[in-house]
């Protein structure tokens, strides 16, 4: 929680987990309280969302009681915003969260009009929106909005019956998503646009008393990742101080590997691994003894460019960026047209797969600690860019020539309260694949 008091400072509370039900039920946004008993302690160093370094806690003996016709006046809301500048500064640290505002440009990368409406079956199958964000006349920013975060814009925008133009979010993260910065909600934060509070109100007004500045998008959009080819890629991983970086590869698609699974089944909350139980499949993320099993992609392609091979695999929603097709269509397609066969038969590679052998395609590869340690030289591919139409009179033999920046991440950070969606998940991912390249190798290793 965000607590107030009467000389408007803002600490953080918490209410551990046992007595939620016991104090959390009596609590309304924005009345006022009286708090006995309590107990102060330091914050984390992670996540912080208030200046103070210390949080009010709730013990077993705290008594929390309405406090009525007080004179005193609460400041309704507090916020903290940051520019690009300082979140980039913060970027992976883990450290305060602070909030954002600014004028919509895209949404799920359309771009604002009347007629636009959510795929909320898209949203609630990716747990996100992606909205593409510019305070006043900066540079354009990724900020991600999970889960409820997710629902709640959903909610506004529909109440609004058209596309906000300005959006406030409280408690983001800034940190490299899918190769890119970007700030990502919390499970702590919270969603406003354009009249909710005082300063989208004011920010609006501002919008509409500068709608040339508001409409000049810079040329260059800063969120985008570094390029390499192959064989950077391939060096980099050699390199002592390298670190767990993302980057954009240019590549044609030589085949698709067929003597392995081509999908794995996943809780259909979690997309972690599911496990077999005695009757039914469990989860051991979220602890379920009963889940509903998704095929999730994990696709393990050969790919090359000028003179370097190498495997790529496709890791969850790339496999979908890939074929248009989510795993599980394919598989259910697939059993569909075969009835007779066997639930432990595994699906062939699919032929929405085998038609893009052949394709040139940019993916955005994460360089993983797996790499980096020696385990697999296989790399993850988080993300497959749309195919380019050429442009008239260009040969489709020209050689593109990229360089290599890295953009690193220390030790694979992963934030609390997102989905795969976040990088817990995929950090998973990378063990999953890390676990099935290792033993492909270990068998071609038998064979030979």
């Amino acid at each position: 929680m965000l607590l107030i008091d009467e000389e408007g400072t803002v600490i953080q509370g918490f209410i551990p987990p046992g007595r939620i039900d016991t104090y959390l039920r009596h609590m309304i946004p924005g009345s006022t309280y009286r708090l006995n008993n309590y107990f102060g302690s330091k914050n984390k160093d992670v996540y912080r969302v208030a200046d103070p370094d210390v949080t009010i806690s709730f013990s077993w003996k705290s008594v929390l009681s309405v406090l009525t016709g007080s004179s005193i006046h609460f400041p309704e809301d507090r916020f903290r915003f940051h520019g690009y500048e300082q979140f980039e500064a913060a970027c992976n640290l883990k450290g305060d969260l602070y909030d954002y505002i600014g004028h919509i440009k895209l949404v799920n990368e359309e771009t604002l009009n009347e007629d636009l409406v959510l795929d909320e079956a898209k949203i609630a199958s990716l747990h996100r929106i992606l909205v593409h964000v510019r305070t006043h006349d900066g540079p354009v920013m990724k900020l991600y909005l999970w889960d409820n975060a997710a629902n709640v814009f959903c909610e506004k925008f529909k109440a609004l019956g058209k596309p906000p133009s300005v959006i406030l979010v409280t408690a983001v993260n800034p940190k490299r998503f899918e190769g890119a910065f970007s700030l990502s909600s919390m499970s702590a934060s919270r969603v406003f646009v354009d009249m909710d509070v005082q300063p989208t109100r004011e920010y609006l007004a501002w919008l509409e008393s500068n709608s040339e500045v508001a409409n000049r998008v810079n040329a260059e959009i800063v969120t985008k990742a570094e390029t390499a080819t192959i064989g950077e890629l391939l060096s980099y991983m050699k390199q002592a101080e390298a670190k767990v970086a993302w980057f954009e590869c240019t590549a044609t698609i030589d085949d698709v590997v067929r003597d392995s699974a081509w999908y794995y089944i996943a809780c259909g909350g979690f997309r972690t691994k599911a496990t077999k139980g005695p009757t039914t499949l469990m989860c051991k993320k979220c602890g379920k003894t009963e889940i509903t099993g998704a095929a999730e992609y994990l696709t393990k392609i050969s790919v090359y460019d000028n003179n370097d091979l190498a495997s790529f695999v496709l890791l969850g929603d790339a496999g979908r960026d890939l074929t248009g097709k989510k795993a599980s269509e394919l598989v259910e397609s697939y059993y569909e047209a075969n009835e007779g066969v066997g639930d432990g038969h595994v699906v062939p590679v699919p032929q929405a797969m085998i038609g893009a052998i052949g394709q040139e395609r940019t993916f955005v590869i994460k360089i993983s600690k797996h790499n980096l340690e020696g385990k697999t030289q296989a790399l993850t591919v988080t993300k497959v860019l749309p195919l380019q139409v050429p442009a008239p009179g260009r040969g489709s033999d020209e050689n593109v020539v990229v360089t290599l920046t890295a953009v690193t991440l220390e030790g694979g950070n992963q934030e609390e309260g997102s989905s795969i969606a976040n990088d817990e998940h995929a950090e998973e991912g990378q063990k999953r694949v890390s676990d099935v390249i290792a033993s492909d190798e270990a068998k071609r290793a038998k064979r030979g």
